[in-house]
């Protein structure tokens, strides 16, 4: 479920400090017109301990913030246990910048909220403090505040069959498909995997949409560290979606992963079906 929060200054004393709770898993907010402050209480209608099969209720629950490339009239802050941390600066701030992902995670429980403050500025009608957010609990972030989970370190690493069949299970998409090219975006550092999609089994949102007669094709992500270069053959490529992109995760060769898959099936250790061609 997507939320969306629009507040405005204009209604608020310059000294007051606005509750807002954050019911959903992901959404966004905006605050024109930043007076006074905003104190948002992450708490989504989500049972934690559901947010990652097979883990412990006690496992943590990443989330990432990321601000609008018009950012202006306001900072952000990561309160916990009383103490502020910041998450993105104004405008005229020196660091961090707006443009990034800043993500923090917290532990089932644990009372953690974000804290907008309005800076001063004799003109606040072209001032908006807005950012998209999502909460997700099978990220790593670290516990303090961390740049984008997905660019972690551990992000190279191969799957193992497990890993591979859980992938199946849980990702927000699972494609079969060839790796038309690799292109580089700068801003993100990440590579950008053209993929030819054969078969699409699941997507969240339309992230593999027919570009001709009985194809289809999009774009997954992928840390620029990990070196991922085109190769010949078919994958079956799994990730989760972060801000409207797709993020790679596991990505076996198609025929492995039909032999894992059959293994785990005749010893009756197969977590989910998939429909296979």
């Amino acid at each position: 479920m997507t939320c969306f929060h629009l507040c405005s200054g204009l209604s608020q004393a310059v000294k007051n400090v606005e509750q807002v709770w954050l019911r959903c898993a992901e959404g966004s907010v905006e605050w024109l017109y930043p007076a006074g402050a905003l104190r948002l209480t992450l708490s989504p209608r989500l049972p934690w301990s559901a947010m990652v099969p097979g883990e412990s209720s006690r496992s943590p629950v990443s989330a990432c913030i990321k601000p609008d490339q018009h950012w202006g009239g306001a900072q952000l802050y990561l309160e916990r246990d009383g103490v502020l941390e910041l998450l993105v600066g104004d405008e005229t701030s020196e660091t961090p910048g707006p443009a990034h992902v800043r993500c923090f995670s917290a532990m089932p429980g644990e009372r953690t909220a974000l804290f907008l403050q309005a800076t001063p500025h004799q003109d606040i009608s072209r001032r908006i403090a807005a950012f998209r957010y999502e909460l997700r609990g099978d990220w790593m972030a670290q516990p303090s505040v961390n740049t984008d989970p997905i660019g972690s370190e551990g992000a190279c690493r191969p799957c193992n069959n497990t890993e591979i069949l859980m992938a199946v299970c849980t990702s927000d998409f699972v494609v079969r498909g060839n790796i038309r090219s690799v292109e580089t975006d700068s801003n993100l550092k990440a590579a950008v995997i053209k993929v030819s999609a054969t078969r699409v089994y699941r997507q969240k949102f339309a992230l593999f949409p027919e570009s001709g007669r009985l194809t289809r094709s999009g774009e997954i992500r992928t840390p620029l560290q990990c070196g991922v270069r085109p190769g010949a053959g078919s994958f079956l490529f799994t990730g989760r979606v972060h801000f409207g992109e797709a993020w790679l995760g596991c990505a076996p060769r198609y025929k492995d992963f039909l032999k894992a898959y059959e293994q785990a099936k005749q010893s009756l250790m197969i977590p989910c079906t998939l429909v296979n061609d």
